[in-house]
């Protein structure tokens, strides 16, 4: 999500990561940007602001873990996890952001009948953000050349218009796998941008090749190593423990890089880990491109209420 508003113009100021791969990955891509290492339970972002100067926050986001919610898997209504989003909502109380943007797999909106959808409603309007809304927004529709539906919520404490972004292309129209990954090599590896998968043996690729389509190479996995479609969008990609799908003609599995680039990520962008913990990273990311287009839909918003702020400080002094 950073990457995405980063490219909508966004600065970003601050990150919460607990994972220490994935916080050595953003302080890469993001060195200017103070980050916080460690559980969220632990942070108290009033004493970290004051440490860079208290600045005006215009915008927070986030995306607790979606384990728990998540129709690809089990759903556990008691997974402690699902709870994190209170956490969240806790950092938005203590730095009062003009706008607040949280994501999701969809599943977050019928867990236990839709009870987990108004518990995260009513916790922001019990710290001022009354107006909240949530949409599922197709990622496809947005340029990316993956399927890949994500729930937004989206909340202000100014009584402004929660804005989402038009999609940009019909089904129809959604871009083709082919389109982001057909330059790179076949066969030939390229550590120094994510470029690499799981090796096979010959036999191993003889395997792969007989697998359709839409196909799994395990009856009983049927979720990973998963030829993709060509001429069509990515399916959701994921990590899978190294059981990424297999790719759309070729007859090994899909790159680090190929799953970046799936998921709208520049080739800049540069995942530190093993190739398994840059896949697990990537697969776990909010394509940029969406990210990118909700961040533009807010822009107007967040400039209506920056005038209105001046125009009243003005006044003040003028009054006084």
């Amino acid at each position: 999500m950073t990457q995405g508003l980063w490219q909508a113009g966004f600065q970003p100021l601050a990150s919460v990561e607990v994972n220490p791969i994935a916080s050595a990955t953003h302080i890469k891509n993001f060195p200017d940007c103070h980050h916080f290492c460690d559980d969220i339970k632990n942070l108290n972002f009033q004493n970290w602001l004051a440490q860079i100067a208290s600045p005006e926050v215009h915008l927070v986001v986030g995306g607790p873990p979606c384990q728990g919610f998540s129709v690809a898997g089990k759903r556990d209504p008691n997974d402690s996890r699902n709870h994190l989003f209170r956490e969240f909502v806790r950092i938005v109380s203590e730095i009062r952001p003009w706008y607040v943007v949280m994501e999701n797999v969809p599943g977050i909106l019928t867990i236990q009948k839709g009870a987990v959808k108004q518990a995260i409603c009513e916790a922001f309007e019990e710290i001022g953000y009354p107006h909240v809304s949530v949409a599922v927004l197709e990622s496809a529709a947005y340029g990316v050349p993956q399927i890949r539906p994500r729930a937004i919520f989206i909340a202000n404490r100014f009584g402004m218009p929660n804005p989402y972004p038009k999609p940009q292309l019909l089904s129809e129209q959604y871009k083709a796998i082919e389109s982001a990954i057909d330059d790179l090599p076949e066969y030939t590896p390229i550590p120094e941008i994510n470029h690499e998968w799981t090796r096979h043996s010959a036999e191993y690729m003889e395997r792969l090749a007989k697998v359709p389509p839409g196909g799994s190479l395990y009856a009983s996995y049927a979720d990973a190593f998963k030829r993709q479609y060509p001429g069509k969008p990515s399916m959701t990609v994921k990590e899978n423990h190294g059981g990424t799908h297999i790719h759309p003609y070729l007859n090994r599995v899909i790159s680090a890089r190929e799953m970046a680039r799936l998921q709208s990520f520049p080739d800049s962008f540069i995942f530190e880990g093993s190739m398994k913990k840059a896949m697990w990273q990537i697969g776990n990311a909010v394509p940029p491109r969406l990210a990118e287009c909700i961040g533009f839909a807010l822009i107007p918003y967040l400039t209506d209420i920056a005038v209105n702020k001046f125009m009243q400080h003005e006044i003040i002094v003028l009054a006084s």
